[in-house]
């Protein structure tokens, strides 16, 4: 009886060792919140958003050239399509500037 009770004591410390680890385990695997500007670099900041601007435009570029090779309108279809790839890489890098910027306003004093 006794060795019935000393199996079940070890079986409950071991439990408990296991719901720890656990815990621990389940903790560490959250996932971080985002804190805006302070998780990318300044740098990595800047390349996104030019790249982002850039590849609208070359977008327009690309396709506005190969349209009027094809269509033989040259050059109105690479300036309409120049236009439109630059206002959709205005309005990408203005969406990865919101989702890089914090959604609560940031005190200094509290760093």
């Amino acid at each position: 009886m006794a060795d019935d009770k000393k199996k079940s004591e070890e079986m409950k410390a071991s439990l408990d060792d296991l719901n720890t680890r656990l815990s621990a385990a389940r903790e560490a695997s959250k996932p971080k919140e985002a804190r805006g500007f302070k998780e990318a670099t300044t740098y990595g900041v800047a390349t996104r958003l030019v790249a982002e601007l850039i590849a609208g435009i070359l977008v327009g570029v690309l396709f506005g050239w190969y349209l009027d090779q094809w269509l033989d309108t040259k050059p109105w279809l690479m300036i309409i399509l120049i236009i439109i790839g630059a206002a959709a890489g205005i309005m990408n890098v203005m969406r990865a500037a919101k989702q890089l910027a914090p959604s609560e306003p940031h005190d200094e004093d509290d760093d």
